[in-house]
């Protein structure tokens, strides 16, 4: 009898986490990385959030807590729901984890019967199809192309759906591609949705706060109030405020879900950990000025990165509305040679070549269901981000 279950056949591991993984293993090892292959904003946890913990550890608030996050907690995670996006959320209808995947992984494991379908948009994060399948949920891939701003489209959303259907999973702004949808965007596709009462939205907002040009982030939950009652909202105090090690994520649904996340949690990993809820209710409570000029200051590196790429032949880059990623395609390189003889065959043997020869890394586009792309993560330093293209520049150029 095998010791390893067969439904982690089906799970592959993160291929950014293990390209960050191996970007950091050859630092250790004295090599002069970039490494653009990771979704942490470079910037530090706010100073008033630290001050939080600091207090929560010296006031002893480090004991068990509710399962799924402390009353405090909750009534914080409601207020902000309603203040930003004019959602009402009572605190039953509200959950805590360790960060916003838990939440997901949470959600799918509460819901998903054997065999149910869950439509992924793709470009997709890479773990949405992978908690779907430990799930033993299918995931199904609805290519959402370029020329589409990367956007799902109704019709392909209608296309998709089946009488298994029981998920649709929208992250917006996205990872990898930083495509977003308006109020507009959001109802053409609540239209289809009311025609089909057994599908429910899974809103992976993480990205919400991180927008450029004026964009209006909106919320199907707000755009669609028939469609409350069938939203997962999902949010996190990992990107908007730099908290991507204390682990903390929140969602507002439908009660009965929430209570059953409770259940999969409470014997799973428990409460969540008691200083971060501490310092993620100073996070969501306390001041909120520093989350446009970072938001601006990622808005400069993505022009620069944008303008930049878009010189290089054979790379096109689009322009993204949000999130810190480009997702620019590598079309004009596939068939292209190195200097050392290996033909590029694909966007791995892109991303793979750009470290080797370079020691930039990449997530090449495979990974999130689209191909020929790479994802670079601008969460970085505008210096370590131009010296990245220069060095992308000079590869490319190599190319034969």
């Amino acid at each position: 009898m095998p010791l390893i279950a067969s439904r982690l056949n089906r799970v592959k591991p993160s291929p950014s986490a293990a390209q960050s993984q191996r970007a950091r293993e050859m630092k250790a090892a004295g090599a002069d990385v970039i490494a653009l292959s990771s979704g942490e904003p470079d910037f530090d946890t706010p100073e008033n959030v630290k001050r939080a913990a600091i207090a929560a550890i010296q006031g002893g608030q480090t004991k068990y807590t509710n399962v799924d996050g402390t009353p405090e907690l909750k009534r914080a995670v409601a207020a902000k729901f309603k203040r930003e996006n004019g959602l009402d959320y009572k605190p039953s209808q509200i959950t805590v984890a360790a960060g916003a995947k838990q939440i997901i992984y949470n959600a799918l494991m509460a819901s998903l019967e054997p065999g149910e379908e869950v439509i992924i948009p793709a470009p997709y994060w890479v773990s949405y199809p992978d908690i779907a399948l430990i799930a033993e949920g299918v995931p199904v891939f609805v290519p959402c192309p370029q020329n589409n701003g990367f956007r799902l489209r109704p019709e392909d959303l209608e296309a998709a759906i089946t009488p298994k259907t029981k998920w649709l999973i929208l992250n917006a702004p996205s990872n990898p591609t930083g495509a977003a949808y308006s109020a507009a965007d959001l109802e053409a596709l609540a239209q289809v949705l009311l025609r089909h009462p057994q599908v429910h939205v899974l809103s992976d907002d993480i990205y919400e706060h991180i927008v450029y040009d004026g964009f209006r982030f909106a919320t199907m939950a707000k755009v669609e109030p028939k469609l409350f009652e069938r939203c997962l909202t999902v949010n996190g105090c990992s990107k908007a405020y730099a908290m991507t090690g204390w682990r903390l994520g929140f969602a507002g649904g439908p009660e009965a879900l929430i209570k059953a996340m409770a259940k999969v949690q409470g014997q799973s990993t428990s409460n969540p950990n008691s200083i971060a809820q501490a310092a993620a209710v100073e996070a969501l409570t306390g001041t909120q000025e520093f989350i446009a000029p970072r938001a601006a200051a990622f808005r400069e590196r993505r022009d620069m990165l944008v303008e930049r790429l878009n010189r290089i032949e054979g790379i096109s880059c689009h322009r993204p509305e949000g999130a810190f990623y480009v997702y620019p395609s590598c079309a004009g390189l596939i068939g292209r040679t190195t200097p050392e003889g290996k033909v590029i065959r694909t966007d791995e043997d892109f991303a793979a070549y750009l470290l080797e020869a370079e020691k930039v890394a990449v997530v090449h586009g495979a990974a999130y269901g689209m191909s020929p792309y790479f994802r670079i993560s601008f969460a970085a330093s505008m210096a370590e981000l131009e010296e990245a293209v220069t060095r992308i520049e000079r590869a490319c150029a190599r190319l034969q």
